[in-house]
């Protein structure tokens, strides 16, 4: 494959370590992926090969680099339809159907929504020195609802900075058994890797787990149910199952967090990615994108609707 190279002068005022000289200098590659050419022996300075990222570059060094072309990741693309809310040339925002795994894993070796990504875009650039999509934030397998996908590794960044400074607002829109105890409300609670079951997460103590914040207010309340809006405000592993079942009002359908009886005939558990705000790569200000319930939730709450006599107009 054809490979890309850099050369710059380093000038007055630039000196640096090199692994911080090359990322300012590209800046659509990060930091680890410039430390890990330069251990592949990919950097020269003044022509001597450099594996120390951490090498003083001086005023009035030569410092070239080789970028190669991505590699094809060991994944086989799919043509498996998507939902495409929105694209452009560094991203998709994709409606993900219930039933559809984010990432292979053990269990899941296709059908992901990163084997889709790979039959779907073209025009995908490379994440770290890799041929895959860019995915940096996640939905529980049965959770249906908007993700988004960076095809290039300077959008990956934009985004992965977005979530951590806590600049994108995801709205979910979630069906509970009961009621919570207040219309609206804010729970602060930390979550952590469930100790007896290991493949389940849980609410600990503050200290043991890391911090976790969802805030919730009522749309709908039917006699035995509450359809909410939730907007988890940090984004650990089934949080809003889990602050919605510490509440006492566990998500409807949840089989893992929820009651052991199912409450309504539901196949899966009736959470929904419903909106999400955000910056775009290059833009000012946010942009927002919708989702609109499926249509085996959309059943649910028409049915809960006619029995109960309960007219909602908001979804």
């Amino acid at each position: 494959m054809n490979s890309k190279e850099y050369l710059f002068f380093v000038q007055a005022g630039e000196e640096n370590r090199l692994d911080k000289y090359l990322a300012e200098k590209l800046p659509e590659h990060s930091r680890s992926r410039m430390q890990a050419l330069i251990r592949e022996g990919e950097v020269l300075v003044d022509g001597v090969p450099i594996f120390k990222t951490g090498h003083l570059v001086e005023a009035g060094n030569h410092v070239s680099i080789r970028i190669p072309q991505p590699e094809p990741v060991a994944l086989e693309a799919e043509e498996i339809p998507l939902d495409i809310v929105f694209e452009n040339a560094d991203l998709v925002i994709v409606n993900k159907p219930a039933g559809m795994v984010v990432h292979p894993a053990p269990g899941h070796s296709s059908g992901t929504l990163v084997h889709a990504a790979l039959g779907s875009f073209s025009d995908l650039q490379g994440i770290g020195g890799e041929l895959r999509p860019g995915i940096v934030h996640r939905l529980d397998k049965d959770t249906s609802g908007l993700i988004i996908i960076a095809k290039n590794e300077r959008a990956h960044r934009w985004l992965q900075d977005q979530f951590r400074l806590r600049r994108v607002e995801k709205t979910y829109l979630a069906l509970v058994d009961g009621k919570p105890p207040t219309p609206t409300g804010r729970v602060e609670a930390a979550i952590a890797r469930d100790p007896a079951h290991r493949k389940q997460m849980a609410v600990v103590s503050e200290g043991r787990g890391r911090s976790a914040v969802t805030e919730y207010k009522t749309v709908t309340q039917f006699p035995h149910h509450t359809l909410i809006e939730a907007h988890p405000l940090t984004g650990r592993t089934h949080q809003i199952r889990l602050h919605m079942a510490f509440l006492g009002c566990p998500i409807t359908g949840d089989r893992i967090y929820g009651h052991k009886k199912i409450s309504l005939e539901i196949e899966r558990h009736f959470l929904h990615a419903a909106r999400i705000s955000i910056i775009l790569p290059g833009e000012t200000e946010p942009s927002t994108f919708s989702a609109t319930l499926p249509l085996d939730l959309q059943k649910v709450i028409d049915e809960l609707s006619l029995a109960h006599g309960v007219i909602d107009e908001n979804y």
